[in-house]
């Protein structure tokens, strides 16, 4: 999936300025394609390859790309925290970037003129190669509605590019319900796979059957859980205090009920997620617990991330490919050699992972004790013994003499938790190796072409064995051990380990506090069960993107409201790692470079300075927080009269305000 660029194809960017561009990003027609366009495959191909660009996530640039996109959760530290963690420093605004429609309307404008010109047999080329790039374009179509539905709930739903008239426009803009959104996504998703071919390309770099199926059980497992975890509340159609009741008067569910349709979401997850399961489930990467330490030594499981070649590995069902000559190229190499660029790894996250027999750290035969990083990784979990660096391994050892790569380390270093750099500080203290190749080569500035992992089958399993059970609260219900125990086995487990069942029998929920995924609507879970699937997920998908929108589907963050928290790292406070710095200062003020030994014996990065510190309290919540805030300047734009809110067809999301620059109502 090479970033394709074509000089004869100018999908439309941004929306305009005046005029009726700003109601859902609408450009004229004539700017986006020429009137001859879409006659051969190969232009065809030349408009879906723009959407692996303008659509499918990637590493990006200075930082260390999508491995920072579970930042600002439970499991990983940004620098700063986000303002979704302050009581009232997130507030409405005229305009907002993310409420965005150019990528939609671009797609829905190719699909139009797609499908014309299919109509009339008016394509030339191979009818399997053009059929095939058509359902990528309906899969982008889904994946760019699934990113602004977890952002904004209902949604206007659009099938066409709209033309440049006001009226049509505001009628355009009427908001549907958030799970007939879902089922549009999903609807398009099963388009989207009528015209794929099977195996289209071995490399994996282009969507696939089986990568619409998982996205598909990816969507139906939000939605699912959205309804069954905020049913009665404003976010969900028909709870209490809806916005969107008296813009959809009477809605009815299409399967009668909330819980209904909740269970038609989980059943679409558990049947997508099984057909990919049962095909790959044979063929899930092995942890072989080796943290290579020199040529010869090699460990597939992190050779998934840590490659720039991810073709043959079964695995995985799409990636991005990043290319030196092309100069295609990301800063992965660079931050992994060091403290992780952006991010750091929490206490919360180290700790949920269990011991080598499957048991909690407190239920263990084993001793956990995190005096030191080493001693951390000591008889745990295989996943988290070869992704948490250990200060003295060996970070490269491949291409040592190229002088070219100028920022790596040959050997990890203590953590430097001390420098506030960007660069070469240490965020938490700890750091992980995913996505290291341990190669110099890949370590100058902005010269590594690392390769980006999009969807893996072991996706499949998990979101398969939370859809069932969240259908039946039986464990032994349909596949979901065996999928459970496949997942171990490649996770690098052995003996009574593989078995979920013996940490299940192990957990105590009032020691899991840490773990916000151990929390629905403000309240510990009670289900030992759910909340050790819930766990899998999390060891599993490290820095793998799909944190938050799990919290948020399982209305895990509200429990910051009654008892706010802080985001810890390392056991600096009274343990030997106190002793690796001889710099230490700890007094609250703009001097100061580590947190507090009366706030916690762990340090906390956000409250290393106490002076105006928004976050000074620890980490909060406002349930408001779980949808974003629609820009202002929308409903005057769709209003009758162009000032009045109430007369526009949009409505606001759950206790947001209708006004300029204010805080969240609650």
């Amino acid at each position: 999936m090479k970033l394709y660029k074509s000089s004869f194809i100018a999908l439309a960017l941004a929306a305009g300025v005046t005029s009726c561009t700003d109601y859902l990003e609408q450009e004229p027609p004539s700017s986006l394609t020429p009137e001859n366009f879409y006659t051969s495959e190969d232009q065809v191909q030349a408009v879906a390859n723009r959407f692996y660009q303008d659509i499918m996530p990637g590493h990006g640039g200075w930082d260390y790309g999508t491995y920072t996109n579970d930042n600002n959760t439970d499991v990983q530290a940004a620098r700063t925290p986000s303002v979704k963690f302050s009581a009232n420093l997130w507030h409405t605004a005229q305009s907002e970037g993310d409420w965005s429609w150019g990528n939609i309307r671009n797609v829905n404008y190719q699909l139009a003129e797609l499908k014309a010109k299919l109509a009339q047999n008016a394509i030339s080329g191979n009818e399997t190669n053009i059929r095939q790039y058509v359902g990528e374009i309906y899969f982008f179509r889904a994946y760019a509605y699934f990113d602004m539905l977890k952002k904004y709930g209902d949604l206007p739903i659009l099938t066409e590019a709209l033309p440049d008239n006001e009226a049509v426009l505001v009628a355009a803009s009427h908001r549907q319900p958030c799970n007939e959104v879902a089922r549009f996504i999903v609807n398009n998703l099963d388009t989207a796979i009528t015209y794929m071919k099977p195996d289209f390309e071995k490399r994996h770099t282009r969507i696939s059957a089986d990568a619409a199926k998982l996205f598909k059980s990816r969507v139906a497992l939000y939605m699912g859980s959205w309804l069954t975890n905020f049913a009665g509340t404003p976010f969900v159609p028909n709870g209490a205090g809806w916005p969107g009741a008296a813009k959809n008067p009477g809605y009815q569910f299409p399967t009668g009920s909330i819980e209904n349709e909740a269970k038609y979401f989980f059943e679409t997850a558990a049947a997508a997620a099984e057909e990919v399961a049962e095909k790959y489930k044979n063929s899930l990467t092995i942890n072989n617990g080796v943290v290579p330490q020199a040529e010869g030594e090699s460990n597939p499981y992190l050779e998934l991330w840590g490659t720039t070649n991810c073709a043959g590995k079964s695995e995985i069902l799409l990636w991005r490919e990043y290319s030196k000559s092309l100069g295609l190229n990301n800063d992965i190499e660079v931050a992994v050699e060091k403290g992780n660029i952006g991010t750091g790894v929490t206490r919360s996250l180290v700790e949920r992972y269990v011991m080598a027999d499957g048991k909690p750290i407190y239920a263990s035969a084993y001793t956990y004790d995190d005096s030191e990083i080493a001693k951390v990784v000591e008889n745990r979990d295989p996943r988290l013994q070869v992704m948490l660096k250990v200060p003295g391994q060996v970070n490269c050892f491949k291409n040592v003499t190229d002088d070219a790569g100028t920022h790596w380390t040959q050997t990890e270093p203590t953590p430097n938790i001390t420098n506030a750099n960007a660069e070469d500080g240490y965020i938490t203290g700890y750091a992980i190796r995913k996505g290291m190749t341990f190669d110099r080569s890949l370590t100058a500035n902005g010269g590594s072409y690392n390769a980006c992992v999009i969807f893996r089958a072991t996706e499949a399993l998990l979101n398969y064995i939370e859809a069932e059970y969240m259908l039946t609260k039986n464990i032994n219900s349909g596949k979901i051990l065996e999928y459970w125990k496949k997942v171990r086995e490649a996770a690098g487990f052995t003996g009574a380990a593989i078995d979920p069942q013996v940490t299940i029998a192990a957990t105590d929920m009032t020691k899991e506090t840490l773990d916000w995924g151990a929390y629905t609507a403000g309240e510990l879970l009670t289900d030992a069960t759910l909340y050790n699937i819930r766990r899998e997920r999390s060891c599993e998908f490290l820095a793998e993107g799909l944190r938050d929108m799990d919290l948020k589907r399982w209305r895990a963050y509200e429990q910051l409201i009654k008892k706010p928290v802080y985001a810890e790292g390392i056991h600096l406070w009274n343990t030997p790692m106190e002793k690796w710095y001889n710099d230490l200062v700890a007094d609250g003020s703009s001097s100061s470079n580590v947190s507090q030994k009366s706030i916690s014996e762990y340090h906390c990065p956000h409250v290393v300075n106490m002076t105006n510190n928004s976050y000074a309290k620890g980490l909060t919540w406002r349930m408001a927080y779980y949808l974003q805030p629609l820009p202002l300047r929308q409903f005057l734009l769709t209003a009758a009269d162009h000032a009045s809110i109430d007369q526009s067809p949009m409505y606001q999301n759950p206790y947001w305000p209708t006004e300029t620059d204010a805080p969240a109502l609650q």
